[in-house]
């Protein structure tokens, strides 16, 4: 997972700065906006199968690292 953050996919980072929560208590909210607690403890539960997950656990190398500015700059500076 950080060699896709050091090589990263462009196309995969704008949707992922773009893509909402789709269900759960934080349903329609940015992943990038998501709070940190709740990022760690997909963690540590498990992330979702597909999509969803990888971008979750994207999410989760962004926040440990703090790199939430990177994502939110591309929501910015690369709208769908």
């Amino acid at each position: 997972m950080i060699h896709d953050l050091i090589q990263p996919d462009r196309t995969f980072l704008i949707k992922l700065a773009h893509t909402k929560m789709p269900f759960g208590k934080y349903k329609g909210r940015y992943l990038i906006d998501l709070p940190e607690p709740y990022v760690i403890w997909y963690h540590s539960k498990g992330f979702p199968e597909g999509k969803l997950g990888e971008m979750l656990q994207t999410i989760y190398e962004v926040k440990v690292n703090g790199l939430e500015d990177l994502i939110r700059n591309i929501k910015k500076n690369y709208p769908m």
